[in-house]
């Protein structure tokens, strides 16, 4: 089974990049997903996303104990599913700051670049609700944060982020609107294009410098298929410089040192690892809390700066028509919760390989005290927001030592991204530094994490990705 093109992962990247080779080129693609198809009802409904956490369409991966983190082993939901993480996440559709791109300092990727390609997606297969009618508690928190002094913000894509506002999502009619179903799922019987799910790539196939195509694992067992182009790795964050590494294409005496060939010395793979970081600010309520269908339980968001003289926003609090009691949590049934989140943070860890070839993830969450200080400024908010609303009472972290909670109840936001970065793996047409005939188009090749949503930023790459195999 070979292509002209091969694309590893259907996910936010990978189902654009799939379908915009066929738009852009008279080109087969073969398109491998390890996941199965997208037909879980949880996935479609906004509402339901916490049953896909560990679920068979969640990777279920797991950091390293972290320090910093109250030696815990956190959760990384990633999709293993037809549409990957967008079949998982919040939908929460946001651009990020102009001032990201402009400080990658990527030729081809500045803010001027990129936002050209914002405004096609947002115009094009995919869906954007903006502006929706939100659950009356989000109503009571949208006013709360403008009793603080937040202003309204119409837009927090207009290019200016600051104050609070109604979150845009990708949903169409009430249901989650992934790239598989905007992209790949109208072009499913393309005579040129062939999607094959439950295929796991194990590694990249080279000859000499020259990616020439992928092992994978399917229903038949072990396959080779060759692209006669290009590869293409939209695995994700995690996925793509766990490839690379299997492959050859890493840190040479790392590589040596587990037994590999080193086909290109590359340092850059898998170090650079970026999140964003939330903790919860958690209310009870003895009033019932109604949630509207068709958007899920996190409705609006705010951004905000944790100490003054900061070129963009470092905060993004997200707030939650339901209590998150985290495992050693208890309160009523009903309430709210505000997501204390920090977007800029200077902490950065690393994917490398265990025995094997198994991930091992290490963020070093909180490692550096700064995060720790905005985390703290960012609880702080959400407390000064919240007492605001009048629909509950604080339950956490009320009167604990707010800079240990942080650590003891720090989660992610979903959002891995750097791992393959522009400039230090990549050049700046997404192609790997040393190798040729194979490229990287997902959340990976950010230098830095963008402010806010990493998911429609990836859809971005993907679209560029697409512009630039196609010439």
């Amino acid at each position: 089974m070979d292509a002209d093109y091969i694309v590893v992962g259907a996910g936010s990247a990978g189902s654009v990049v799939a379908r915009r080779l066929l738009d852009r080129t008279d080109g087969t693609v073969l398109l491998l997903e390890a996941g199965g198809r997208d037909t879980n009802p949880a996935i479609h409904d906004p509402l339901r996303m916490h049953e896909l956490w560990d679920s068979p369409q969640d990777w279920g991966l797991r950091t390293v104990p972290q320090p910093d983190a109250a030696d815990r082993r956190l959760h990384l939901p990633r999709g293993k599913v037809l549409g990957g993480s967008h079949a998982l996440n919040a939908m929460i559709h946001v651009r990020g700051n102009p001032t990201d791109y402009d400080d990658w300092a990527v030729p081809g990727w500045s803010w001027a670049d990129v936002e050209p390609v914002f405004d096609r997606l947002e115009s094009g297969p995919l869906r954007i609700l903006r502006d929706p009618v939100v659950d009356p508690v989000q109503e009571a928190i949208l006013s709360g944060a403008q009793d603080a002094g937040l202003p309204y913000n119409p837009d927090y894509n207009s290019g200016d982020q600051l104050g609070v506002s109604r979150m845009q999502f990708t949903i169409a009619d009430g249901v989650r609107h992934t790239t598989a179903r905007a992209y790949l799922h109208p072009v499913l019987d393309d005579r040129r294009l062939t999607v094959v799910t439950d295929a796991e790539v194990r590694r990249l196939v080279f000859d000499g410098d020259r990616c020439v195509g992928v092992e994978w694992i399917g229903d038949s067992g072990v396959r080779v298929s060759r692209a006669g182009a290009e590869v293409v790795l939209s695995a994700g964050a995690i996925g793509s410089p766990v490839l690379l590494l299997r492959s050859g294409v890493g840190p040479a005496d790392e590589l040596r040192a587990q037994g590999l060939d080193v086909v290109a010395d590359l340092p850059g793979v898998g170090r650079n690892l970026q999140d964003h970081w939330l903790v919860p600010v958690v209310y009870g309520s003895e009033r019932e809390i109604d949630h509207l269908r068709g958007l899920p339980h996190s409705q609006t968001h705010l951004f905000w700066n944790s100490k003054p003289g900061l070129r963009a926003p470092d905060l993004q609090p997200l707030h939650f028509s339901v209590p998150l009691y985290q495992e050693d949590m208890s309160g009523p049934e009903h309430g709210f919760s505000l997501m204390a989140g920090l977007i800029r943070p200077q902490s950065t860890g690393s994917v490398t390989l265990a025995t094997g070839g198994r991930p091992v993830i290490d963020p070093r969450v909180l490692s550096e005290p700064s995060d720790v200080d905005a985390l703290v400024a960012a609880v702080e908010l959400c407390q000064e927001v919240g007492r605001r609303t009048g629909w509950g009472e604080e339950l956490y972290p009320a009167h604990a030592d707010v800079r240990e909670y942080v650590r003891r109840t720090v989660v992610t936001y979903h959002h891995q991204s750097s791992t393959c970065a522009l400039g230090s793996v990549l050049d700046h047409e997404l192609r790997v530094h040393g190798v040729r005939g194979l490229r990287v188009a997902d959340a990976s090749v950010m230098p830095s994490i963008v402010s806010g949503n990493t998911n429609s930023p990836t859809i971005m790459i993907a679209e560029k990705a697409a512009e630039l195999i196609a010439g």
